[in-house]
């Protein structure tokens, strides 16, 4: 049957479109149709300042690697972590929620059974997803370790005290703990973060039919301060040095000398060849996804999950490690939750950048959710206040909605490892305005970060509608 004259021509026009679109050159970005889901790779620093990587400001540490990756990115000035300490700041980056939907903001807080994490939401888009490092946020083998919280390969520590030793003398594979028998009796034969480094790495080779998520949380450099000799002799007559006594003269030296014993007799050098030794695993990671040839289309997102520390002979004033805020950790003031945030994607970041977004580890379950087309309206219990910030993401970035960023700290008493909380810290951020309440009956203080960012000139008394806002936002959230 011959074909009507209107029909002819439709099937001209279409048969021109799809030749013109085709000639059309194409940007691999994760919303186009079509386009293949990229492979994630996140990368947690623990208790790394916001001014001890070269890209970021004026350090003597070394850190080539996350600097070229920073170069070729995007380097996000304004991001923030989920907490000022460990715990609450990975429950929020697990879950995408911040401390309004959270009902424990102190360090004793774990993941609980009904909880959705990052790797429950990927595994709806069909990834592979595997954890290597320090986890510390399950209670119960087998309920919420990393494996019954949707990750298919686990590497690494489980709770809280062993992420506290850089040579551990056992780790875990999918549930079963292992020796490592080159730490026994004393020696220092393996280092941690080289472990999870090369079995990251190992995972990365393999042949992978789906696209992979790979997080990759370093317990470095959190104390104890220890690394191995070739990266701490890069600094042997950099820093004017005080030893760290620990408990080696039968006596404390410090308030955290029960939990970091061991003597460090070179503190600074130390601590800069741990970053340094990050560093330089970091770089490993990125030349295996290169040789293995999807680097371009691997997003690398490298953060911390807060401010620098003074534990076991840190010391966070020498380096400027919080440099230009204050504080550190355990701090609700910049320095203890103001982290680098570094995001490498080739395929679609091609023009790199620097970008004063404003944003936190609430928003990073949403934006993978996103990046791998997951509707979060499918996914059963999710429960999320964070927003996506996939459209930051690439070489036409578009602005995110308003809104305001909120903190809560639970400062345990006394001990600050007791497990006891003591007291409430509070703070918020809506655009240049920063509020923070360090008790919970306290009065506000509030900062203008654009002209005041290391939060010296409280404005309160000056800001009276803002304060009253602020105050009602922390009345609402102090139980």
């Amino acid at each position: 049957m011959m074909m009507s004259h209107r029909a002819h021509w439709q099937s001209v026009l279409l048969a021109w479109a799809m030749a013109f679109f085709a000639c059309m050159p194409s940007s691999a970005t994760a919303d186009d149709a079509g386009a293949e889901p990229p492979n994630i790779v996140l990368i947690l620093a623990d208790d790394l300042g916001f001014n001890q990587i070269g890209a970021y400001g004026n350090t003597p540490i070394q850190t080539p690697h996350l600097d070229r990756l920073a170069a070729n990115g995007i380097r996000f000035t304004q991001a923030y972590s989920g907490n000022t300490v460990c715990s609450p700041s990975r429950v929020s980056l697990f879950t995408g929620r911040d401390g309004r939907l959270m009902d424990n903001n102190s360090n004793t807080v774990q993941l609980k059974d009904i909880d959705v994490t990052i790797a429950h939401v990927l595994k709806h888009a069909g990834y592979d997803t595997a954890l290597f490092g320090k986890y510390s946020i399950g209670s119960q083998m087998g309920v919420t370790d990393p494996l019954a919280m949707g990750f298919d390969t686990w590497y690494g520590m489980y709770s809280i005290l062993e992420g506290h030793r850089q040579y551990p003398t056992i780790l875990w594979r999918d549930g079963k703990k292992i020796r490592i028998e080159e730490n026994e009796g004393g020696k220092k034969g393996a280092y941690a973060q080289a472990l999870f480094t090369n079995e990251a790495i190992q995972y990365i080779e393999q042949d992978h039919k789906n696209p992979f998520f790979v997080l990759l949380a370093y317990s470095s450099p959190h104390a104890e301060l220890a690394a191995p000799a070739e990266f701490v002799e890069r600094y042997k007559d950099a820093f004017p040095e005080t030893r760290y006594g620990g408990m080696s003269n039968g006596t404390a030296s410090d308030k955290y000398a029960w939990y970091y014993p061991e003597p460090v007799e070179r503190p600074h050098a130390t601590l800069a060849g741990m970053v340094t030794a990050l560093d330089a695993y970091v770089g490993q990671i990125y030349q295996t996804l290169k040789s293995k040839g999807v680097a371009d289309n691997t997003l690398i997102l490298f953060t911390s999950d807060n401010g620098p520390h003074d534990e076991g002979g840190g010391d966070p004033t020498f380096f400027r490690a919080s440099e230009p805020y204050k504080g550190m950790k355990r701090d609700l003031y910049d320095g203890g939750i103001h982290v680098p945030m570094i995001a490498h994607w080739p395929a679609a970041i091609q023009s790199p950048r620097v970008d004063d977004t404003p944003w936190a580890f609430a928003d990073v379950l949403p934006t993978f959710a996103e990046i791998a087309g997951v509707s979060l309206d499918i996914v059963p219990r999710i429960k999320t206040n964070g927003v996506s910030v996939l459209p930051r993401l690439r070489d036409d970035p578009r602005p995110l909605p308003d809104r305001t960023l909120y903190w809560e700290f639970g400062k345990q008493a006394g001990d600050p490892n007791s497990g006891v909380v003591g007291e409430v810290y509070q703070a918020a951020r809506r655009g240049k305005w920063k509020a923070v309440r360090y008790d919970i009956e306290g009065p506000i203080e509030l900062y203008d970060l654009d002209s005041d960012p290391g939060e010296t000139v409280n404005l309160a008394a000056d800001k009276r509608d803002l304060r009253e806002e602020f105050t009602a936002l922390f009345e609402a959230n102090k139980d």
